[in-house]
């Protein structure tokens, strides 16, 4: 038996939007940006995608614009808000992720602006009155970078409260959505935020395809230059099927939000249950064994040093059952993790992210406890 438990480092692509990429590939072949009729049909199924995305997150079309995911939206927000704003100073925290954290060290040692950390707790959760008092410091120019949900812990930040230290002392933000849009309502009508960033093949799109979204009053600079394509931010000819797969997923995932949600809860919670019985001395990460503290995907479990827990990743692999150590967005790295080794420095023993989606089932689960339970106690 094979069990799939690392969605949260991609999902699989369902038969609907397989269906509509394939489709649009046969039949849409024109450039969006030539003016004949075929051209034009091209363009208008983009505009169409834009639209569908927006009326969701409650914003216009214009602020949306499409990139290869959220690495490259990270990175588009951090470079360009920073070198389009003047920005002096950067907050952010040690959690968050490399798609982040690595942009931001660019800027501290080539293009002198100040990088400051705020604290999180030993779950991971950020100190709200620490981050009013580093933004108090700062009369202007100073962008706050923190990530809606963590995706090797799971714990959640609260992006209004954020938004508002921000809007309070003229700072601008901009948070890594991907691990919670077509996950979680969010209302951007109702939020300060200057950027979010969200990726398709963590909703059970295509790879490569994303979006970023940019507040009317952000509208920074070109960051890939050409022929000027999405209104002359990002230049490139348009990937119109996986736009299209993309926003197919988008619409499936906000169709049945409610109903698949309490589903993937409903899996963690017996997985967290069916934990607790069987094994002594486990722990968990950033609260992830609460359902209404965490992302309902992700589950980050710490089982204690022995010798079955040093190779517990290979021989779960080896059983049929994929998941991840933390995140697995790092070429494949098997070193400790640094938001594990920032929350939980003094643990010794092996991680174990199980992350969930509507495809999964009881039965999966469990076979991976009986999987654990030969691994662990025989």
């Amino acid at each position: 038996m094979d069990v799939y438990f690392d969605n949260a480092a991609s999902t699989i692509i369902t038969r609907e939007v397989l269906d509509q990429m394939i489709k649009c590939q046969k039949d849409i072949f024109a450039n969006p940006s030539s003016v004949h009729k075929f051209g034009r049909k091209a363009k208008t199924i983009i505009e169409n995608c834009r639209s569908i995305i927006s009326s969701k997150l409650k914003t216009s079309p214009g602020n949306i614009f499409f990139t290869s995911g959220g690495t490259e939206g990270d990175n588009m927000a951090i470079f360009s808000i920073a070198r389009s704003k003047k920005i002096k100073n950067i907050i952010t925290s040690r959690i968050e992720h490399p798609a982040v954290l690595q942009p931001i060290k660019y800027l501290r040692k080539n293009e002198k602006i100040i990088s400051h950390f705020v604290d999180t707790d030993k779950n991971g959760n950020i100190d709200y009155q620490h981050l009013s008092s580093l933004l108090s410091k700062f009369e202007s120019n100073t962008l706050v970078s923190l990530m809606h949900a963590n995706n090797e812990i799971g714990i959640i930040n609260d992006i209004k409260k954020i938004g508002e230290i921000c809007k309070k002392n003229n700072a601008l933000f901009h948070s890594d959505a991907v691990q919670t849009v077509c996950h979680y309502e969010i209302d951007l009508s109702k939020i300060y935020i200057n950027s979010i960033t969200a990726s398709a093949h963590k909703f059970h799109g295509p790879k490569g395809i994303g979006f970023i979204y940019l507040s009317e009053d952000t509208m920074i600079d070109s960051y890939i230059f050409g022929g000027g394509q999405e209104r002359n931010m990002r230049a490139g000819t348009e990937n119109i099927s996986s736009i299209l797969g993309m926003t197919k997923a988008f619409e499936i995932a906000y169709k049945n939000l409610e109903e698949e949600s309490k589903y993937i809860y409903s899996l963690k919670e017996y997985m967290v249950e069916k934990l607790k019985n069987e094994f002594s001395g486990i722990s968990f990460n950033g609260l992830s064994e609460l359902s209404d503290k965490s992302l309902n995907t992700v589950l980050s479990v710490n089982f204690p040093k022995s010798k079955s827990s040093e190779m517990l990743l290979f021989n779960l692999d080896i059983a049929g059952v994929m998941c991840s150590g933390g995140s697995a967005c790092s070429s494949g790295t098997q070193i400790k993790s640094p938001v594990l080794s920032e929350i939980n420095p003094e643990f010794d023993g092996k991680t174990v992210r199980f992350s969930f989606s509507k495809l999964n089932n009881i039965k999966e689960i469990d076979y991976t406890i009986s999987v654990l339970k030969k691994l662990i106690l025989c």
